[in-house]
């Protein structure tokens, strides 16, 4: 890497060194590489491209069009020049998603009520975070609790998701024929309670 006829020492920092220094023959200095402040960035890129041989280039522009192509058969609209967020990522934003209603298809016996059917139902439910809703209770809450003031209740000091309000009633048939009738089983409003 290095050519044996160039030789480098390092900069005297004490008299004593820039003494015994002296009777040595200076080395030569590389000058520093930095391009010029005033030269446009074309020339920049166009000086940067010339230490590239012609079949680097190429390949260059080969894997560049590749990958532009691969996004646009996967229905990609951008350039995939940067990979995708990892699951930290992934798991971070999902944690800071407001409280929303949601609503997911389920069979009755899935709700986990006891009943027996194969009758569906449109299970609406709260999630997400309530960061932005605490408040000075919260925050006063927490700090008691860690002082251990307040041991044995199970209380939460901080706001949690929850329905404001339920759908109507469900009713549907169990696998014995027999007809229920379920209240409060579905959300229809959601808020930071």
């Amino acid at each position: 890497m290095f050519n044996g006829s160039r030789t480098y020492s390092p900069l005297p920092s004490s008299p004593a060194s820039r003494a015994s220094s002296s009777s040595l023959p200076a080395a030569p200095r590389r000058p520093p590489r930095a391009l010029p402040r005033h030269s446009s960035l074309l020339a920049q890129y166009s000086s940067l491209f010339e230490s590239y041989t012609e079949g680097e280039i190429r390949q260059l522009i080969s894997a560049l069009v590749e990958r532009y192509s691969q996004a646009m058969n996967s229905g990609g609209h951008e350039l995939p020049l940067f990979p995708k967020a990892g699951n930290r990522m992934k798991r971070a934003r999902a944690r800071h998603k407001p409280c929303a209603l949601k609503e997911l298809e389920v069979s009755v016996s899935e709700l986990g009520l006891g009943y027996e059917s194969d009758e569906t139902v449109l299970f609406r439910y709260c999630s997400g975070t309530c960061d932005a809703a605490v408040r000075n209770y919260d925050l006063s809450l927490k700090s008691v609790r860690s002082k251990r003031k307040i041991r044995k209740e199970k209380v939460r000091a901080r706001p949690c998701c929850r329905p404001l309000a339920y759908d109507d009633d469900v009713s549907f048939l169990d696998a014995y024929n027999r007809y229920y009738t379920v209240n409060e089983l579905s959300a229809k409003e959601c808020g930071c309670v």
